[in-house]
């Protein structure tokens, strides 16, 4: 069984830096939040490092969700207020969850010439969001079939599975990448949506045209993927889980379930970080993001609130 497959447009998105290097989002969108827990996509690349300055997003934080790099080339230097500091090499799964509070920065190594790479995250159910901060890395072996070769870097796929422990159940993450004319069949879960990113050249999904940077969304009830890549050949990358089922607000670099959790996750980022006076109510609680490690890049300041109240949505 087959289902209709929605086409979902990139939108450019300057990140970081005087000279600002594009990334291309395709989720959430106005018209969808989510794909199974999944909740954002930026693509980007490949980015000439020495005309954009590369990627260079200095500290900032997240509650409630994961963030997933996955790059394609060049290497990006993690550090997070869990302690950890990491290298995201091409092929390697870094995966941060944040739990109920996490700091990270994310910048390009000096030696990086060309950066070329997808950043997800997914949210976490209300049953994990508040749990401890984590870093999980992971190098999937590939899976080669006729013309197609598969890096499962989350769930199952194509035979293969990822032992990372997501936080999360029913999720998927995989690079496929089809040579030219390559159509491959995956049998996948009915019960999960999917969505498939035309990294490099086009496809059809399902006899639907995938061009470069769209994203192709499939609803449940499909119990075939079918990717065909075009005269040039292409590298996808393929979301997939359960619908989460449960209604999030996403703001800046928060997932919560409700304006007022949005509000209370700024206020103390702020005030942990020194942007704002600290309240005497918090004087006596833990820090929510964690220390961090001295000598790094100023902090980024949270924006200002919309005037208007956060809506769920999912």
């Amino acid at each position: 069984m087959t289902a209709d497959v929605e086409v979902l447009l990139p939108r450019e998105v300057p990140l970081g830096g005087p000279r600002a290097m594009t990334v291309y989002r395709t989720l959430p969108q106005k018209h969808r939040s989510l794909v199974g827990a999944w909740c954002f996509l930026d693509h980007y690349g490949p980015d000439d490092v020495s005309e954009t300055g590369g990627m260079e997003v200095p500290r900032h934080p997240h509650t409630g969700l994961a963030t997933v790099s996955w790059l394609f080339t060049g290497r990006i230097d993690h550090l997070d207020s869990g302690g950890v500091a990491a290298p995201v090499l091409p092929g390697e799964l870094n995966l941060m969850i944040a739990g109920s509070g996490i700091t990270h920065q994310e910048i390009s190594s000096q030696d990086t010439t060309v950066l070329h790479g997808v950043q997800l995250w997914y949210a976490l159910p209300d049953t994990t969001r508040f749990s401890d901060k984590t870093f999980v890395h992971y190098a999937p072996e590939p899976v080669l079939l006729p013309g197609v070769t598969v890096r499962v870097f989350i769930g199952e796929l194509a035979g293969a599975e990822s032992p990372v422990n997501t936080r999360t159940p029913e999720l998927l993450g995989a690079e496929v990448v089809l040579e030219p004319g390559a159509e491959v069949n995956f049998d996948v879960r009915s019960d999960f949506e999917h969505a498939v990113l035309t990294e490099t050249g086009h496809v059809t999904v399902a006899s639907t045209a995938v061009r470069h940077r769209e994203l192709g969304y499939l609803p449940p009830g499909a119990d075939t993927l079918q990717i065909t890549a075009g005269a040039d050949g292409a590298r996808v990358i393929v979301l997939g889980g359960v619908p989460l089922n449960e209604q999030i607000v996403m703001w800046w670099n928060f997932v919560g379930r409700s304006h007022d959790e949005i509000v209370e996750y700024r206020r103390r980022y702020q005030a942990e970080l020194g942007f704002e006076p600290v309240d005497p109510q918090d004087a006596d609680k833990p820090a929510l993001f964690g220390p961090f490690a001295a000598g790094q890049r100023a902090p980024l300041p949270a924006p200002a609130l919309p005037s208007v109240r956060l809506r769920p949505r999912g």
